[in-house]
């Protein structure tokens, strides 16, 4: 390849991406981000890129040099669940990603896109990553409905035969400290697990679950970012999920979070809050069918235990990045 962008590159799973690139090879890569004032600068030491470019700058800098561009991946957007400004995240998350995207086709370059789980809305209509179902979504929040204005354009515009969508589960692991109320609820609740003390988790707002017994498709970041970067190597088009496949309980998270650290479990069940009850979805599993198709062994995850042991005995105890 010539040259991979790596929109959203210094971010969570975008550093994720660099490291991996980096670890096949590749080093001629454009970074595309908003450092800001926080410390997500850190996610790029240790890494080999070219340049890094503002997101308000990039276009400008793209110009001319689009032919030199194999391959996008664009993982940058405002990824909070909680974010009110609608027009916020349609000028950030869809409108860019529309210009974005008519550069990259139109110059024939591999785009690979992050939409997101939260288009599933509740969950009633199942987690199927079939475009053909796209239309009968109905996501609960801005965030999730500014992914999924992007996927209904790329399949009216017909690029999903031959662009990849990718919708992430709940993804947890390093370099995610700079997202504060939108990291996972491993790297909020460390603190207190590793001090001995209890974690707090949400009672059920449904008697289908008991206590702490709501599931979520917890995948970890590492497996995010190999199977990201798979799809550099094959022509597969359209809508994939990104997840294990199998359904975690909040106990079962907390529980692998206190055997990694080697203290007993505590966990202390709290009222969920009004307003978050009424967009929270009890169950997430993705189905991973099509993504098995076209990844095959590269789609396999590490079991929960495995990769939380990774990610607080290499990571978490010594604040130490991927």
């Amino acid at each position: 390849m010539k040259k991979i962008v790596v929109t959203g590159g210094a971010g969570f799973i975008g550093s994720g991406v660099v490291r991996h690139l980096n670890n096949l090879g590749y080093f001629d890569i454009i970074i595309v981000d908003d450092l800001e004032k926080g410390r997500k600068w850190r996610n790029l030491v240790g890494k080999s890129f070219e340049t890094i470019v503002s997101i308000h700058s990039f276009f400008d800098w793209l110009k001319g040099r689009e032919s030199e561009i194999d391959a996008y991946i664009h993982l940058g957007a405002c990824s909070s669940t909680t974010e009110t400004d609608a027009d916020f995240l349609l000028e950030n998350n869809y409108h860019y990603s529309v210009r974005l995207a008519k550069v990259a086709l139109g110059h024939g370059s591999r785009f690979i896109y992050a939409s997101s789980a939260a288009t599933y809305g509740d969950g009633t209509r199942g987690f199927s990553d079939d475009h053909d179902q796209l239309e009968e979504l109905a996501p609960l929040n801005m965030y999730g409905y500014s992914k999924h204005l992007f996927d209904l354009w790329m399949k009216r515009e017909g690029a999903l035969t031959e662009a990849v969508g990718l919708k992430y589960f709940n993804v947890y692991g390093p370099n995610e400290w700079h997202k504060g109320e939108m990291a996972s609820a491993a790297l909020k609740m460390y603190p207190n697990i590793a001090d001995g003390k209890a974690v707090s988790l949400f009672q059920s707002n449904d008697q289908q679950y008991a206590d702490g017994e709501q599931c979520r498709d917890f995948i970890y970041v590492k497996d995010a970012v190999r199977m990201t970067c798979e799809f550099l190597h094959n022509t597969a088009g359209g809508i994939y999920n990104i997840g294990t496949g199998n359904p975690t309980t909040w106990n079962q998270l907390i529980e692998a979070l206190f055997e990694a650290v080697s203290r007993p479990t505590q966990i202390d069940y709290i009222p969920m809050p009004k307003h978050l009850s009424k967009q929270y979805q009890n169950f997430t599993c993705a189905n991973m069918n099509k993504t098995k198709e076209a990844l095959a062994s590269k789609a396999e995850c590490q079991s929960l235990k495995q990769s939380i042991e990774d990610y607080v005995v290499n990571h978490l105890r010594g604040d130490i990045t991927w």
